[in-house]
């Protein structure tokens, strides 16, 4: 079978496998984060933070990775994580508030808000679509 490469076959399938489950521990982390910094570090004395670990080992997700957002949350590892507030009016005077978890302010504001502000300006004429964010509850609709 002259063409036919075993490989390419397997990096196709491994490239969408692996996008899938950097998500999913993506998604873990971030849980892990929160419940860590919400509570206590130790799964012990955490329960919430001992079920995000039950659903990371379900996951198939390293040991290593699921300490270093637990570190990161106790302010052993480098980044800060803070919540913060979008608030602000939408089309036809619609009241619009936008709770993120994030490290970097800018890039969320940027990037994700805006992407969701796009979405909705796909649902309502451009004419009518003017937004204003509010950094942090200045409003509290």
């Amino acid at each position: 079978m002259s063409g036919h490469s075993k490989w390419h076959n397997i990096q196709g399938r491994k490239n969408a496998q692996d996008a899938k489950r950097g998500k999913i521990f993506q998604k873990i982390s971030r849980d892990l984060y929160q419940a860590a910094k919400a509570g206590d570090p130790d799964p012990e004395n955490n329960p919430q933070l001992r079920l995000v670990m039950e659903k990371a080992r379900a996951a198939n997700m390293p040991k290593d990775n699921v300490q270093r957002a637990i570190d990161k949350a106790s302010g052993v590892g480098g980044a800060k994580f803070e919540e913060i507030t979008y608030e602000g009016y939408g089309p036809g005077g619609t009241a619009i508030m936008v709770s993120a978890l994030t490290d970097n302010k800018n890039r969320t504001a940027a990037a994700d808000v805006q992407h969701l502000l796009i979405m909705v300006d796909h649902l309502v004429p451009m004419d009518q679509f003017h937004i204003c964010l509010i950094v942090k509850a200045t409003l509290s609709f």
